[in-house]
């Protein structure tokens, strides 16, 4: 018998807005074992999940990119003073390029693709359980021809003695490991085979561009720190040997990209040169000539201390301004004029052209032969500057071009970091615990949202029904007769039907029974007037009560000295006579 009763059922009750905390913690309390449960169920869910999922390992390298060398024919003044870092985000799109991740895809055949089939979740769950290691495939060639434009997919099994069984779409064939196997279009070669026989592996030939996406989203270029020039390559997969040797390729083919591009530039300029410096040094063969010529016709003409002095101020100048002038060309395409360093370039200009001023003023201001031989000594001094600068640079170039070292060096080849990086366990269990805890209270409170019924006893005289007395539970019943529950996601408790104490005789001084006293009283009172003393005793579902305020009620009236008609009408499982001690079905007492 159950001392359990519910205050949910019943008519409708009026909208309450208020949100009642305390009843909220009793309905958790309430379904506490179905919370646990599904939290339990999530967080296994989790765990199995982490536990199946195969490991991503990460490998990383590092570049460093220096500042590229000034091949330009004058170098940059060094006076200015300012520090232009080498900018890395063309070399970081480079890194990414189709061009570079292509190479690489060509050099290491990384179109072809062989993978164990097993099932997504269950498979995996199996060999783990069974403790087997996935098996490998090594493939030297793989050819598969499309079908109407899209990849077709073999399957391999293994078979023992090194042999295997291709199938595919209409396609059937037998092979060994270490010979290529032709057949249909299809050109396979399997190096090596390391699984047990029966295994069953899934190849597929993938198009250059497929396999190029799918790296570049599985690598990670980004400069260590701001201007720093170092590179910091990393690289994501579940083979850790494999995508070592596929980072380091990616690596090692920018390098010699970066090489081979420095080669081609140096040679650009050395050819530049090598056209030019003929005519450089036929313009100062001939400003030397000149110079003689005239030096000839004026026996001799020798120049004073002053205007040697002068000589060697304006050839300064105008080799300065001759540096000026490239490096200007070389800032104006990475800079607005509104930068500082092309100010301090322009102001710097302005300087120089001031002191040419200043300079030519005074040799206005000399005697006219004197005039004449600094304007053919300045022609040479400035074309001997300029031919020798070609001369060193024409040098530089030949020996850079042979060494060919670029602008790039790999500081740290690609290691494989021992531990994976995904999955994480114990961040996946925890939020599947989190999660299940959150959706089984969840569904609690949704249910007790939807669910509007009676709470209060004045709900129900607001409706216009009379109350006649409130039953408390009785505790001391309810532990001796409380059993377990029927089910673990309900509210419904299973309770004895057998040896079940009767209150008004064992307790007769429990609260219950003192409430069914009142209740008597309020009965008799209430039913003066009626044309019959007939009280059924009903309710919404099973075990809420009705067989312990029917027996209670009866014992109370007749203990009061009335005559009482007790009639069971539970056709299904009646056990009130097992209250009182008989062995009928249908009992009547007097």
């Amino acid at each position: 018998m159950s001392s359990y009763t519910t205050d949910n059922y019943g008519a409708a009750a009026p909208q309450q807005h208020e949100v009642d905390l305390v009843r909220l913690l009793v309905e958790m309390i309430d379904h506490r074992t179905m919370i646990l449960c599904v939290t339990f169920l999530f967080t296994l869910c989790a765990g199995l999940y982490a536990w199946v999922t195969p490991p991503v390992y990460q490998a990383d390298a590092m570049v460093q990119i220096e500042s590229r060398q000034d091949n330009s024919l004058l170098k940059g003044l060094s006076q200015l003073g300012t520090d232009v870092s080498p900018d890395v985000a063309p070399e970081i799109l480079l890194l990414k390029s189709r061009m570079i991740l292509g190479e690489t895809v060509d050099k290491l055949g990384l179109t072809q693709q062989a993978k164990p089939r097993v099932l997504p979740v269950v498979g995996r769950l199996w060999q783990r359980l069974q403790g087997r290691e996935q098996g490998k495939i090594t493939l030297g060639e793989l050819q598969i021809p499309q079908v109407e434009g899209n990849a077709q997919e073999l399957t391999l099994t293994v078979q023992e003695a090194g042999k295997y069984h291709l199938t595919g779409e209409n396609i059937e064939a037998e092979g060994r490991v270490g010979k290529t196997l032709v057949t249909q279009g299809i050109v396979l070669l399997v190096t090596s085979i390391e699984a047990e026989p029966g295994t069953q592996f899934s190849l597929k030939s993938l198009t250059r561009l497929e396999t190029i996406n799918a790296l570049k989203k599985r690598l990670t270029v980004a400069e260590s720190e701001k201007q720093s020039g170092i590179v910091t390559l990393t690289l994501t997969g579940e083979d850790p040997d494999n995508i070592a040797r596929v980072l380091n390729a990616i690596a090692d083919n920018y390098l010699q990209q970066n090489i081979a591009r420095q080669e081609a530039q140096d040679s650009r300029s050395l050819a530049f040169l090598q056209a030019q410096l003929p005519k450089i040094r036929a313009d100062l063969d001939q400003a030397e000539a000149r110079l003689n010529t005239y030096r000839a016709q004026r026996d001799s003409v020798d120049l004073s201390l002053e205007a040697k002095s002068v000589l060697d101020q304006v050839v300064n100048v105008e080799n300065q301004l001759n540096e000026l002038t490239f490096r200007e060309a070389e800032i104006s395409q990475l800079f607005k004029k509104s930068h500082p360093t092309y100010r301090a370039l322009h102001e710097k200009r302005q300087t120089l052209e001031r002191e040419r001023d200043r300079l030519n003023n005074r040799v206005s201001a000399m005697p006219s032969t004197q005039q004449e031989i600094l304007r053919l000594s300045r022609d040479v001094e400035s074309g001997r500057t300029i031919y020798l600068q070609l001369l060193t640079r024409q040098q530089e170039l030949n020996i850079s071009r042979s060494s060919a070292v670029g602008n790039v060096r790999i500081i740290d080849e690609a290691v494989t970091l021992p531990d994976p990086i995904k999955p994480r366990k114990a961040l996946i269990i925890v939020l599947g615990a989190l999660f299940g805890l959150m959706f089984s209270m969840g569904t609690v409170l949704v249910r007790q949202a939807f669910k509007r019924g009676i709470t209060l006893s004045e709900q129900l005289e607001a409706q216009g029904m009379p109350v006649l007395a409130t039953l408390p539970r009785s505790q001391w019943l309810w532990s001796k007769t409380q059993l377990r529950r029927k089910n673990p996601f309900s509210r419904s408790w299973k309770h004895k039907t057998s040896d079940v104490p009767f209150l008004p005789v064992d307790r007769p001084a429990d609260m219950f029974v003192e409430a069914v006293r009142g209740l008597r009283t309020s009965l008799h009172f209430t039913m003066m007037e009626a044309e019959n003393r007939i009280v059924m005793i009903s309710g919404p579902t099973q075990d809420c009560g009705k067989t312990l305020v029917a027996t209670n009620l009866a014992a109370i009236a007749g203990q009061s000295g009335q005559r009482v008609l007790f009639i069971d009408a539970d056709m299904r499982q009646g056990y009130v006579h097992n209250i009182f001690g008989l062995l009928i079905l249908l009992l009547l007492t007097i």
